[in-house]
């Protein structure tokens, strides 16, 4: 892919497999850059080429621990003090995204502080995927691109053939997300409403709609110790379910989630590759973003539209 004004791409340390897929897909070459690591942790980057008057995109999911949003914020200072001309962070995956309100006294909004820290550091514009909630773009005062997996996801789910589809969201939060899929495939949806005891901890859960006899597919931003998704796929099939499938976009996976999949009444899961997930499950398959944001990329650069990038 070729475009109209000079660009170059860089990679935090834990997205750089994903890093490396995109500059295929653009058909360029990852820059250089050198992270050097002090004995109390600390660390410091430089770039080993020069920047100057490139627009330069620094691609790094911020997802646990924060050395990958302290990573993240070195790059772009880095860059700003190199004299790029524009620096756009990808971040497949936006952390903290959950703490994006005040749901009681005396708590941060996690998702405000880090908009700011990226703002303040000096970034132009965001890309991002699949945010947790669609108002965290209002956090920020530059451009952000939020993409939408969707895109690729909705491809995958064609190719199962299924009969007796009902899309179904794990929790009340994701209903205009399932909604979307549901409109767009032209097939019932149903609710799973839940009750939370504390953070990753489901104290009961309904179903609300009809999944007797259906094929159901659960649609979500993410599964972090996939309590909620397998405890709403086998509390499906005991209410009639024929099968349950989970399409999802972010693949945080803590802890003995994996496990946790493996033993459920899912028949699969399908995540994408925004957080690098390399355990071998049988159930679960990952899919590239790649292209969808070496597309960006490009639109981005010759200042194109990307509107059709939003299936969804």
């Amino acid at each position: 892919m070729n475009t109209k004004i000079p660009y170059k791409v860089f990679s935090g340390t834990k997205s750089r497999y994903l890093a490396e897929k995109i500059c295929n897909d653009l058909g360029c070459s990852l820059g250089q850059m050198n992270i050097e690591h002090f004995s109390d942790g600390e660390f410091a980057i430089s770039y080993e080429e020069s920047i100057r008057g490139f627009n330069v995109f620094l691609i790094q999911s911020i997802f646990p621990d924060a050395n990958n949003l302290m990573e993240l914020l070195l790059m772009i200072d880095a860059a700003k003090r190199a004299s790029a001309k524009s620096i756009i962070a990808v971040v497949p995956y936006f952390g903290w995204a959950r703490q994006d309100r005040k749901d009681k006294p005396r708590v941060a909004i996690g998702a405000k502080l880090v908009a700011d820290l990226l703002s303040v550091a000096g970034i132009n514009r965001l890309i991002t995927m699949d945010l947790h909630a669609d108002q965290i773009q209002g956090f920020f005062n530059v451009p952000v691109d939020h993409l939408y997996a969707s895109s690729i996801l909705i491809d995958e789910i064609k190719t199962w053939n299924l009969s007796n589809l009902t899309i179904a969201t794990p929790d009340v939060g994701g209903t205009k997300r399932a909604n979307s899929y549901s409109k767009h495939l032209d097939v019932p949806m149903v609710i799973c409403y839940k009750l939370r005891e504390k953070a990753n901890k489901v104290s009961d859960m309904k179903i609300i709609g009809n999944i007797n006899g259906m094929n159901v597919i659960l649609i979500d931003d993410m599964v972090d110790t996939a309590g909620t998704i397998t405890r709403a796929a086998d509390l499906m099939i005991e209410m009639g379910a024929n099968s349950v499938r989970a399409v999802v976009s972010h693949p945080v996976m803590s802890n003995s989630a994996s496990i946790i999949i493996d033993r459920s009444m899912l028949t699969s899961i399908i995540f994408t590759d925004t957080i690098p997930y390399f355990q071998e499950n049988k159930k679960i398959k990952i899919i590239s973003i790649s292209k969808l944001f070496a597309t960006a990329i490009i639109q981005v650069c010759n200042n194109a539209s990307i509107s059709s990038l939003y299936l969804l």
